[in-house]
């Protein structure tokens, strides 16, 4: 006779447990607030806002929440997760503390995220001086920029809500633009700035990209921020003349798709032979089939700023891929415009490409809060979206400062949470020092006692 057992174990369960805590992996977010200063850094921002009998200095329960949405949260109410575990993050104020926070914060909306976009440049700049040769202004040039890609996405509101407008896409909600800064091959990216925007604002409203390209280079050092190492990247919807005139003035470096005028396609056809080169795959070898050309000399640029280049791609496209009208010979057409006066074509054509990180960063923001604005008025969602920025922060230094020469530096904010962030531990106290004990049989526990172990040899600033 064979005895059947059930898929999983059976367990007897209750709840004596003592010195157990969840989410035990948070130490690492709590120790990139410490190394990089960050929350030093806005309690003195804020200090303006903190009511003079307050408990809870606002500074503290933006990085409470922020850490939150880090470990998955979604709305405000999900810092109860850090207030149940008050040994490994403190003091975490009640929700309807939270919630009058976050009011009087919204109620002077655009000087608080001045405020808090101080902080962040202050503390980003100590976390690149710690990162090294691994930050993303380390020895930055014309022909190896620190890129800054700009992106705008599609916030769906569920329920009326102020500024929720029609999209484009037919949808209902919001339009915020987005610049990240990329940290190449080998790493993930740091926001830089949003701008929250209602479900109609245009797409290539030159406006709004001047103003979020403003905020992200203000997160740089002063020494970058009118610099040819620097290259801005955007899709199309950045390709206009206002747009390329005042980067062109700001003296920066710029990939940008670009909108071919009617009669391109003569143009192109045009073109010999010859000045057709392969374009590269992502690993830098020659893809078949898909091949790059320059066509500035055969266009009229009056009125572009000088030194514009327009560069073309022709590829067939993907089987069942919908045809266009633009396409050439059964090829799909697609171009953009740089200032980068030297490289091959398909080295420039490659960098303009890997804009698409661009989307992975925003799939990320998306997985730290920025699925669904939770609530009503505009300032209050503005305030959100720079709570969704401060996660990615501490999230992007974690990786930077912790998980640099690991694999791990590249993993996105789900992983992260499986793998490190909810890792469960227990407390123990000996000779006045409280240690954090996390399961000896976890695989990725030796990893996270290896990160934490290299954040608590960083210094806070002084």
């Amino acid at each position: 006779m064979v005895q059947r057992t059930g898929v999983y174990p059976s367990v007897r369960v209750d709840a004596a447990g003592r010195g157990v805590v969840s989410s035990a992996g948070g130490v690492l977010l709590t120790e990139t607030v410490r190394v990089s200063g960050l929350g030093r850094e806005l309690s003195d921002e804020l200090s303006g806002w903190r009511s003079p009998l307050a408990t809870h200095d606002p500074a503290k329960v933006l990085t409470d929440l922020a850490v939150s949405l880090v470990l998955g949260g979604d709305c405000l109410a999900d810092v109860a997760v850090l207030r149940a575990e008050p040994e490994l993050f403190g003091l975490v104020a009640s929700d309807p503390t939270v919630s009058r926070t976050i009011d009087r914060l919204a109620g002077d909306a655009e000087r608080v995220l001045a405020a808090i976009d101080r902080a962040r440049a202050v503390a980003r700049h100590r976390v690149w001086s710690l990162a090294g040769r691994h930050a993303p202004d380390h020895a930055p040039s014309v022909d190896s920029p620190l890129v800054v890609d700009l992106d705008a996405t599609l916030v769906t509101a569920h329920s009326e809500k102020e500024q929720a407008r029609p999209t484009f896409k037919r949808g209902y909600g919001f339009h915020p633009l987005w610049a990240f800064l990329d940290h190449g091959q080998d790493g993930a990216g740091e926001p830089a700035a949003v701008l929250l925007r209602a479900g109609n604002a245009g797409s290539n409203t030159a406006a709004d990209h001047i103003t979020v390209a403003t905020r992200a280079l203000g997160q740089l050092p002063r020494r970058l921020r009118r610099s040819r190492s620097v290259l801005i990247r955007a899709d199309s919807a950045g390709g206009t003349h206002a747009f390329l005139d005042w980067l062109h003035r700001r003296r920066l470096g710029y990939s940008v798709g670009f909108t071919l005028p009617e009669g391109a396609t003569q143009l192109i056809a045009r073109l010999p032979k010859g000045a057709w080169t392969p374009a590269y795959d992502a690993d830098r070898k020659p893809r078949p089939g898909a091949f790059v050309a320059e066509l500035t000399g055969l266009m009229d640029l009056t009125g572009w700023p000088p030194g514009l280049r327009v560069i073309v791609r022709k590829e067939r496209p993907h089987p069942g891929a919908q045809l266009r009208i633009t396409d050439v010979d059964g090829n799909r057409i697609t171009a953009f415009a740089t200032n980068t006066p030297r490289g091959q074509l398909a080295d420039l054509e490659l960098r303009h490409r890997r804009r698409a990180r661009c989307e992975d960063r925003i799939r990320g923001a998306k997985d730290t809060g920025l699925t669904n604005l939770p609530l009503h008025d505009f300032a209050q969602n503005q305030i959100w979206c720079a709570l969704v920025a401060l996660a990615l922060d501490l999230t992007a230094w974690t990786q930077l400062l912790a998980l640099a020469d690991h694999p791990a530096r590249r993993w996105e904010p789900k992983r992260l949470r499986h793998r490190l962030f909810w890792l469960a531990g227990r407390l123990a106290r000996h000779a006045r020092q409280t240690v954090l004990h996390l399961a000896a049989h976890h695989p990725w526990a030796p990893l996270a006692v290896q990160a934490i172990t290299t954040l608590h040899a960083l210094p806070a600033p002084g």
